[in-house]
C-alpha cells in the first residue's frame, strides 16, 4: 500500500499537466490559466476560514474548559480541501472542492469514520494477538483466551535465596 501512494503522488504531476492540456484544448489557455487563478483564490479562503473558525472555537473551548463542540474531522478536511484547492491542478482542485463543500462533508466524513473503525479494529486484534503471543494480558480479555497459555503470567524459573532476617 505505501508504494502505491508513492507511485500515485509520482504520478500525480503528469497526470495534472495532461488534464491542464486537455481543458486548455478545449476551452482555451486563457479561461485555464483563469480556472487555475480562480481554484487557487478559492483554496486560500477555505483555509482562511477554516483557520479562523478552527482558531474560535479552540479559543472558546478554552475559556469554557471544555470540549470544542463542533467536531475535528470537518475542519481537517476543510484545511486539506483547501490545501488542494492551493495547488495548481483539476484534479487536485476537484478533491479540495469535495472536501471543502459542505454538502459532500457529511458523506465524506460518514466514509471516513466507518473506515477508522475497520482500521482501529484491525490494530486493536493485531496488537492482541501479538500480546497473546508474548503472554501479557491485555485489558478486555479473559486470562485463560490466550492461546497456549494457562494462568495469568508466565512461569519463570528460580530459586529463593535467603539472606536472613530483613531489617
Amino acid at each position: 500500500m505505501p508504494l502505491l501512494i508513492v507511485l500515485a503522488l509520482m504520478a500525480l504531476p503528469f497526470v495534472e499537466i495532461w488534464l491542464m492540456v486537455l481543458i486548455g484544448q478545449q476551452i482555451g489557455p486563457a479561461w485555464t490559466i483563469v480556472a487555475l487563478f480562480a481554484l487557487t483564490a478559492s483554496g486560500t479562503l477555505v483555509v482562511r476560514r477554516a483557520g479562523t473558525k478552527a482558531f474560535r472555537e479552540a479559543d472558546a473551548a478554552m475559556r469554557t474548559g471544555q470540549q470544542p463542540q463542533r467536531g475535528v474531522l470537518d475542519t481537517v478536511m476543510l484545511m486539506v480541501g483547501g490545501i488542494l484547492l492551493i495547488i495548481p491542478g483539476f484534479l487536485t482542485g476537484a478533491l479540495g472542492a469535495l472536501m471543502a463543500l459542505p454538502f459532500t462533508r457529511p458523506l465524506l466524513r460518514w466514509a471516513f469514520s466507518g473506515w477508522a473503525e475497520r482500521r482501529m479494529k484491525k490494530m486493536r486484534e493485531r496488537a492482541e494477538r501479538e500480546f497473546a503471543t508474548l503472554g501479557v494480558h491485555v485489558p478486555g480479555q479473559a486470562p485463560g483466551d490466550r492461546p497456549g497459555r494457562a494462568g495469568n503470567g508466565k512461569v519463570i524459573q528460580g530459586h529463593i535465596v535467603d539472606d536472613g532476617p530483613e531489617r
